[in-house]
């Protein structure tokens, strides 16, 4: 088995409009670097490759842009590179969010090319390694955010503070895994580090920062990982506040808890040179929500908005067109198996239901979602979930997809990976 990683500073310049909050922001204040990181596996018959973004998504389009340029220039598989963003709230506007939020065009090509650069060296750095993994289990960082009230219904992110609490709506996913790799020499050429969180932090200020994702990375290159990729997991229901106790996790806090978890399985890890590789990925194309009027307006039982009813109706109606036009919605779901390790990308921001769902139906196997990978079609709950609403299911600009999409989502991912040998 061969391994080659990378990294390359994404972060914009001063000024650039911020994304991932729902109204107009301009990064002024840098506060600490974004970076693009790589990660390519080889067996001597297959190969695969990660590209992690600390942005807060990235549109399939631009995923194409970068598989085929990669192609073109390095002769690699395209098919075989999945792109994932950690979901990162307080990054560039990468993407289109409102019609107070557009892309900037500029960058997004600089950090195509740059994507483009960083594939180029992780190659170059091919060499022989062998392969280790281990998990452990982190009950301090991710807490499940959506809140059942007496009324019967979901409030995302009102906990105990508020009279009519009840309980949490669902679960968290503990388990933080780790896969790493060391050259023959004994020395770790890089890591993947699988969590599911939603990284929040400044989101609603005027500064840039990687979060609790980039603070992870940072510590875990201070002992020697030289190219940390945080693969963030299916983060569309959790997040760094307990509503429970109404505890809130700083960055700071969050990543250094991470950390310690992933050098408490460094300390256990065992690495084997045995390791194959192999990968797949079909396109589904699902359906949009139904556009009732109640829907339209945010009057269906337990709408919960967290921006004004003209910022969603300019969005819902601009959409409701393109819908007209699109019919469906193309989701891409790709699966990466290094070993008996399975890493399956999905274009959302998948409950963690989902993710533990996905974990037992292909036991023994270990498989991990990797969320927010190769495109962003919003927020993906359970059917359930949209008995009791709550702001992922709320229809406007994070949500628009059908009840039934997650769990064809599901069903997708289990199948590639009981077929992947």
């Amino acid at each position: 088995m061969k391994a080659g990683f990378a990294e390359i500073d994404i972060t914009p310049p001063k000024g650039i409009q911020k994304i991932g909050w729902m109204q107009e922001l301009s990064g002024d204040l840098i506060l600490d670097p974004l970076y693009a990181r790589v990660a390519v596996f080889d067996d001597g018959n297959n190969s695969a490759g990660f590209i992690q973004l600390d942005t807060l998504s990235i549109r399939w389009t631009q995923v194409n842009d970068i598989r085929e340029r990669i192609k073109k220039k390095l002769h690699f598989p395209s098919e075989n590179i999945m792109v994932s963003a950690t979901h990162n709230h307080a990054g560039p506007a990468v993407s289109n969010l409102s019609p107070h939020q557009i892309r900037d065009e500029k960058y997004i090509e600089e950090l195509t090319e740059k994507c483009v650069k960083a594939f180029g060296i992780a190659l170059s750095d091919m060499e022989e390694v062998r392969i280790g993994t281990a998990s452990t289990f982190n009950f301090e960082v991710a807490h499940n955010r959506r809140c059942r009230m007496k009324d019967g219904t979901v409030k995302t992110q009102k906990g105990s503070a508020n009279p009519l609490f009840l309980c949490l709506e669902g679960p968290m996913d503990p388990e933080i895994f780790i896969l790493a790799a060391k050259n023959l020499k004994g020395k770790i050429k890089g890591a993947l580090l699988n969590y599911a969180c939603h990284p929040t932090d400044h989101g609603g200020s005027n500064e840039i920062s990687a979060g609790f994702p980039g603070v992870v990375a940072d510590k875990m290159k201070s002992i020697g990982c030289p190219v940390p990729l945080y693969l963030n997991g299916a983060y569309g229901n959790v997040i760094t506040v307990d509503f429970e106790k109404n505890k809130h996790l700083s960055m700071e806090d969050a990543g250094t808890s991470l950390f310690n978890s992933f050098k408490e399985c460094l300390e256990k890890m065992e690495f084997s040179e045995d390791s194959k590789v192999s990968s797949a990925k079909d396109t589904l194309r699902l359906n949009y929500r139904n556009f009732s009027e109640e829907e339209i307006k945010g009057k269906v039982f337990g709408a919960q908005r967290f921006r004004s009813d003209e910022y969603y109706e300019a969005f819902i109606n601009n959409f409701i067109e393109k819908a007209k036009i699109k019919k469906k919605q193309p989701v891409e779901v790709q699966v990466i198996r290094i070993g008996d390790t399975c890493f399956a990308g999905v274009p959302a921001e998948y409950f963690v239901e989902y993710q533990l769902m996905i974990k037992e139906k292909t036991y023994p196997l270990k498989s991990y979602v990797i969320g927010g990978a190769n495109g962003m079609v919003g927020y993906v709950p359970t059917k359930e979930a949209f008995n009791r609403g709550g702001y992922e299911t709320t229809f406007g600009p994070p949500s628009h997809m059908s009840p039934e999409a997650g769990d064809k989502i599901a069903e997708k991912i289990i199948e590639i990976i009981k077929g992947l040998k």
